[in-house]
């Protein structure tokens, strides 16, 4: 029992301490902008009580030659100040601009200082009484001059009170200004173009805890099965320490979430960030990213500051790659390495000397190959978790999250719609449906049908379509026998994807045709395969040369595809019996500017593509003369109703000659095989544009 309560007692103590601590609102921290405003506003307030003597000091004689006499005076106030009597001289405004009242006026002016108010000058006397004769004198010698007020006062409270109203005034002013301008610059409710610029130091993180909660959770993530397992487990690290500890589990530092775009990273992450009930922080990777030097850096350094003082936390940084990229390359002479000195302090955060433990870091990014090695290796990234596009029964999982709030028809199937849509990533599956409501919408329906959303399939692949493009008689000719060329190559090659459905409804910005292809779910292929798929493309020219005798530019797409596969069979994978087993694949970059093998191979690998492609030509030709009959049937059919589905195909062509069942029926039509009640023909079989199918992330980039 001793033995029991040591091992209870010995739970993982920081991180459950952590856990159980409540979180105190911490006061504003002391901006020391506040103590150099005070500064300043002492300077002036010194300025403004001390600085001059409230008037220039002048002689009585001075006084009474240039100012008296020349009836310049407007009043005198006089004041004791020990046994002697200042006297302060206010002139007339309308003498103020005379040359000597401006000049001494500039002499004696200092900031705040207001001279045109008075007094403008002083000057002392033995006594009152010895003032107000020695003025009278004056005034009884010049019948024209006006008489002068004199007062006196008893002291200087009156002016010390003045000055008193007139600094307290100023003080409100100043800070009033100074809390503006702090607002501005700090990104307060003031904002505008110059705010940050105190904080510019500072982490845009936007942080998620009790207060601003994520509702996605992983309910809300469809088709991430294996993935969301991965993330799962971390948020229970952070939710069940003992559990892992117990056993001399640590928690993984990071988690790299690594897929094509749109497949769901980011939607995993707030996933994590609804599930965790951790503080998350959330910020994309050019957040780091400023134009002045060392920012960066001193960004990171504060997000990881806050980070622990929240831990344990969560950190998302979406899109990594933007300061993650591998160090040491494409430097170009006298750039700026401010990414660099970024990725080197994150490198330090996240594995350091000085480093905390309660703090996970996920990333996501689409291009893994760039990021710099020391970013992945374990202690960083402990685990990278891949989230490719969805299968057949992760597309279905997809569709149905996004059609719970569209209003549908009773005859809308999620598993139909998944195999029609190959190669769709989950925010184009999102698009599909989104588009099959507006199509609805626009038609006035009061629910949304499958034919809706084979609108919004078309739409998503080929573009919107272009009812009034108007097209000549003999340009549609062409594309038609151009579309009849594809669907004869792809019915009768054995390794091709067969054409279920064939257009020459103009579409998108310059299709004015285009071909739809229902290929198998696999990983792998194979040199006859890919032979094949080349004359499916091929097919559209070749028909174009025998019926018309030349050739149009409606086969770039085409010809694009065929040469980037006969490249990637002759230099990449290996495909070529003359340049044999090796492989040019670059995908890090590494050979941008010298090339990895001779002048001699490079003409050698120029010749067989070319080689290639002429072979493939020439059994496309050889396949569409055989099928010349067909093929003239297919363009005329096209003529006449611009679009044809498999079962057209079917009438005209016949059945496949191929035993082969294609993915869609195994899928959608095996069961509904064994049940005679399910209508096969409702809906016609469509799917996607082979850029997304075919050789789904197995072709590289050449």
């Amino acid at each position: 029992m001793k033995d029991n309560k040591d091992n209870k007692s010995e739970s993982p103590k920081p991180i459950r301490k952590i856990l159980n601590k409540k979180t105190t609102p911490k006061p504003p921290k002391f901006n020391i902008m506040w103590i150099y405003g005070i500064i300043v506003l002492a300077f002036l307030l010194a300025s403004t009580l001390l600085g001059g003597d409230n008037g220039a000091r002048i002689t009585y004689q001075d006084f009474e030659t240039n100012m008296l006499k020349q009836h310049d005076v407007d009043r005198i106030i006089a004041y004791k100040s020990g046994d002697l009597i200042i006297a302060e001289v206010y002139i007339k405004k309308e003498s103020l601009s005379k040359q000597r009242y401006v000049s001494d006026s500039g002499k004696q002016q200092h900031l705040f200082s207001a001279s045109n108010n008075g007094p403008q000058y002083t000057f002392t006397d033995d006594s009152y009484e010895s003032l107000k004769k020695s003025i009278a004198a004056v005034e009884s010698t010049d019948p024209t001059a006006p008489k002068i007020s004199v007062e006196l006062q008893q002291g200087r409270e009156s002016l010390l009170s003045n000055w008193l109203v007139q600094g307290v005034i100023m003080v409100i002013l100043f800070a009033a200004v100074w809390i503006f301008i702090m607002r501005r610059m700090s990104g307060g409710s003031g904002g505008g173009p110059g705010g940050q610029i105190f904080n510019i130091g500072k982490s845009k993180a936007t942080l998620f805890d009790k207060e601003a909660q994520v509702s996605v959770t992983f309910n809300d993530v469809a088709g991430l099965e294996e993935a969301k397992q991965e993330v799962m487990e971390i948020v229970d690290f952070l939710k069940n320490p003992k559990k892992y500890t117990n056993l001399g589990g640590k928690i993984p530092k990071g988690a790299l979430l690594v897929g094509s775009p749109g497949t769901g990273k980011t939607l995993l992450a707030k996933a994590v960030a609804g599930e965790a009930q951790v503080p998350f922080f959330s910020l994309s990777g050019s957040d780091f990213v400023e134009m002045f030097v060392g920012v960066g850096a001193s960004r990171v350094r504060d997000l990881f500051r806050q980070a622990k003082d929240k831990a344990p936390c969560i950190i998302f940084i979406d899109e990594i790659d933007a300061i993650g990229r591998a160090r040491g390359k494409n430097n170009i002479v006298g750039g700026n390495d401010e990414r660099e000195n970024t990725l080197n302090q994150l490198l330090v955060e996240m594995d350091g000397f000085g480093t905390d433990s309660g703090i996970i870091i996920l990333a996501a990014t689409n291009r893994p190959d760039v990021l710099d090695s020391a970013l992945l290796r374990p202690g960083r990234f402990d685990r990278q978790v891949s989230i490719d596009k969805p299968d057949l029964i992760g597309r279905e999982q997809i569709f149905k999250v996004h059609l719970k709030p569209i209003k549908l028809n009773e005859g809308v199937d999620a598993k139909k719609l998944s195999a029609q849509t190959p190669g769709f990533a989950g925010a184009e599956i999102a698009n599909v449906c989104n588009e099959a409501a507006l199509i609805a919408a626009r038609k006035n329906k009061e629910s949304v049908d499958m034919t809706d959303f084979q609108d919004a399939i078309d739409r998503v692949i080929g573009g919107l379509e272009k009812k009034n493009k108007i097209i000549s008689p003999e340009e549609k000719r062409i594309v038609a026998y151009h579309e009849a060329g594809h669907a004869i190559a792809g019915w009768f090659l054995e390794h091709a994807d067969p054409l279920v459905k064939v257009s020459i409804v103009p579409r998108g910005v310059a299709a004015l045709g285009y071909a739809q292809y229902l290929p198998k779910e696999q990983f792998l292929y194979t040199t006859e395969q890919l032979l094949d798929e080349m004359s499916v493309s091929m097919g559209g020219r070749v028909a174009e040369d025998i019926v018309f005798g030349k050739i149009s530019t409606g086969a770039l797409s085409d010809l694009e595809r065929i040469t980037k596969l006969a490249y990637a069979m002759t230099k990449i994978y290996g495909m070529n019996g003359n340049v044999g087993n090796v492989s040019f694949y670059d995908p890090q970059g590494e050979y941008q500017f010298n090339k990895p093998y001779s002048d001699t191979t490079a003409e050698m690998i120029d010749n067989e593509v070319r080689k290639l492609v002429d072979e493939v030509y020439q059994k496309t030709k050889v396949l569409l003369n055989e099928k010349r009959e067909g093929l003239e049937k297919i363009a005329q059919k096209l003529l006449e109703k611009e679009v044809l589905f498999q079962s057209d195909l079917e009438e005209i062509l016949g059945k496949r000659p191929f035993d082969e069942r294609t993915t869609y029926d195994k899928f959608v039509n095996g069961e509904a095989a064994m049940n005679p009640d399910v209508d096969n023909n409702a809906i016609p079989e469509t799917v996607t544009n082979p850029e997304l199918s075919r050789i789904d992330g197995q072709e590289p980039k050449v």
